[in-house]
């Protein structure tokens, strides 16, 4: 290949790989293969290394180059302001009024997440990235163009051939974090840490081994340009590639209140961390008039969610059997106040997790807390190996049995009369979304099996009065009510009765569906491994779980005689396996009428569809209400079919 003809095909690798990782990165969208791609990458490498000719937009520069000697000041266009704070909607309401804003005004303000992330400053000249910077003290930061170089869903050229300063927030996927932790003996201690660790390091391609992300939500300075609104301006960084989180909401300040509500509730199920709201005045020329104190604008605030993350020491380390079997440990640390609770215990997986997060008695540990679920330890802060390790049990610290590994966990291998087990089995079967047994609690469970000597689920239906004669505490009135309980539980749902059966890997959302796929527990007994894997969000782990119960005899047998003690699960309509909605991707957004939006998702979801945060190429529908902003304005640039609230409720009823 002559010279000339390999630097035409440098540039044509060059713009095609760009557009494909805009398209991948940016648009959610896959036109190549992986393959594909690593093909044309390596071809890339090759006649670069040839030639020796790299672009200034070759994604060749997404690997890292040379490690750098030191970070160089670089003094920022425009200055970056921190923002003013509030933990509370009256704090909230008193900012509005500060303003001049009505709460019930419609479209004054707009709101976005707050990224838990490292803020970062991107400047672009001529259609080039020529330089990015950390935030550093709001005037000057540190240039770390190399680092932000890996970062792939930063663009190197963009459309608009003016200067302009683009703010945004570098961070780390939960589930790149996890990824990464899984491999390395060295654990990352918490997303933002990571994010943070990997653009102030110095070689470029250790930022790059992080796989990093950006989202943009500020032009700070543009050369040329102006914009009138907060949403004008994100349309702009959209329009020249840089990603911007899917999620922007306009409204009054009552609406906003009600997002924030909504997204406290759901961050936990995002893929990336935030730690609270950013709420901007949408009018960019008021924003401006209001101007600034000397740290922050006056047109922009925080809302801060309660923390999830705390640092605590580890008292001691001990091993709980649970309905399974499994041996889980758990650490008692000293109490401290994290999201408004009170902690004294922290999960960890199982010995390698303590292993590979270095935790011992005495540690001082991360820990966090995602809604309402125990905290997890997810690494200790302590350099090094800790003073005094935990070793894992060599019997069953509840019965004395042999303990066996299976994969990554521990098990007794005592299931027939080791008594948490017995206990964790009766309270599971007893419990709301199962057999819902009225007043039959844990400790109602552990008295039965210590007192009574019960020693499976059927023989619950066996007990009378005199069972419990001379219990403590259980009075005629209370063994009355406890019994009626148990004879009420006869008549349940049939996907009450599946969940009550405890089998692994099945929750109640598995059991509803299982249900309404089967009908009845005659034919659900029956089912085959096939059948099961149809079922939507039934995969090869869930079905062997299920096969593996259905064909235990013990178990099988302890089914057989809850049913002829008069347990009676309701047979129920078999669902037409073509749900309406089967295989769709649905975004709801806007202000709806007939139901809120968590409504909506949840009926999405029962009939067969698939509910989700942001729009893509892949999203098969857009239902929207009033107010919809970025997510319609998306929908309609990528023609995705749009549907009203009463066009969505036609399409379920035909």
């Amino acid at each position: 290949m002559k010279i000339m003809n390999k630097l035409e095909r440098i540039n044509e690798l060059v713009e095609t790989l760009n557009r494909l990782a805009k398209a991948y990165y940016v648009d959610d969208a896959s036109p190549a293969s992986d393959a594909e791609y690593d093909a044309m990458f390596d071809e890339l490498l090759a006649l670069e290394a040839e030639t020796g000719t790299v672009l200034p937009n070759s994604p060749t520069h997404r690997v890292g180059g040379a490690p750098l000697s030191t970070f160089e000041n670089h003094t920022h266009i425009s200055r970056l302001w921190s923002l003013d704070k509030v933990k509370s909607f009256e704090a909230l309401s008193d900012w509005a009024a500060r303003c001049g804003i009505s709460s019930d005004l419609k479209g004054a303000f707009i709101l976005e997440y707050k990224f838990d992330g490292l803020t970062i400053n991107l400047t672009y000249d001529d259609g080039k990235l020529i330089y990015a910077a950390t935030r550093g003290n709001g005037i000057i930061g540190e240039g770390i163009t190399a680092q932000a170089q890996t970062i792939r869903s930063i663009p190197l050229e963009v459309p608009y051939k003016g200067k302009f300063e683009v703010r945004g927030e570098c961070f780390m996927r939960i589930s790149v974090l996890n990824e990464l932790n899984a491999d390395s003996d060295e654990q990352l201690k918490n997303p933002r840490n990571a994010a943070a660790g990997a653009i102030r390091n110095l070689d470029p391609k250790i930022t790059a081994s992080r796989r990093l992300d950006f989202t943009a939500y500020d032009v700070g300075y543009i050369e040329g340009n102006a914009f009138d609104t907060q949403v004008e301006m994100l349309d702009f960084l959209r329009e020249n590639g840089l990603p911007v989180n899917d999620f922007c909401f306009t409204g009054s300040l009552n609406e906003v209140i009600a997002e924030i509500e909504s997204a406290e509730e759901r961050r936990f199920e995002l893929d990336y961390d935030i730690d609270g709201m950013v709420i901007k005045l949408n009018d960019m020329k008021l924003f401006e008039r209001l101007g600034y104190t000397d740290r922050f604008p006056r047109g922009a605030i925080a809302y801060k969610f309660a923390a999830q993350e705390q640092t605590t020491v580890v008292n001691d380390i001990t091993w709980e059997v649970g309905r399974t079997g499994k041996l889980t440990p758990l650490a008692h640390v000293e109490p401290v106040e994290l999201m408004g609770a009170t902690i004294r215990r922290a999960t960890l997986n199982n010995y390698d997790d303590i292993k590979r997060k270095r935790v011992g008695i005495g540690s001082r540990v991360f820990i966090r807390r995602s809604n309402d679920v125990i905290p997890e330890i997810l690494s200790s802060a302590d350099e090094g190996e800790p003073e005094n390790p935990v070793h894992p049990p060599q019997v069953c610290p509840y019965c004395g049995a042999h303990i066996e590994r299976r994969g990554a966990h521990i098990f007794c291998t005592n299931s027939l009369s080791c008594t948490p087990q017995i206990v964790a089995r009766l309270a599971h079967y007893a419990s709301r979304d199962a057999m819902d047994i009225e007043g039959f609690s844990e400790k109602t469970a552990e008295l039965l099996v210590n007192e009574i000597g019960l020693q499976n689920i059927p023989e619950l239906y066996e007990l009378n009065k005199s069972s419990f004669s001379g219990l403590a505490g259980f009075g005629e009135k209370k063994i009355s009510n406890i019994l009626n309980a148990i004879e009420k539980s006869k008549d349940c749902s049939l996907a009450s009765f599946i969940f009550a059966l405890g089998i692994p890997n099945v929750g109640i959302k598995t059991a509803r569906d299982i249900a309404k796929r089967f009908g009845s527990i005659e034919a659900f007994r029956k089912c085959t491994r096939n059948e099961l894997v149809k079922i939507r969000d039934v995969g090869d782990i869930v079905a062997d779980s299920i096969m593996d119960f259905l064909s235990d005899e013990s178990l099988r047998m302890q089914v057989d005689k809850l049913l002829s003690l008069g347990v009676a699960p309701e047979n129920v309509e078999k669902a037409d396996v073509s749900m309406p909605l089967e295989g769709k991707t649905l975004v709801v957004t806007g202000t709806l009428s007939r139901m809120d939006r968590r409504s909506i998702e949840a009926l999405i979801e029962s009939l067969g569809g698939k509910a989700a945060g942001s729009v893509s190429r892949k999203t098969d529908y857009v239902v929207y209400g009033e107010n919809a902003g970025s997510k319609l304005a998306k929908a309609t640039e990528l023609g995705v079919k749009l549907l009203t609230e009463d066009e969505f409720f036609k399409l379920i009823d035909n």
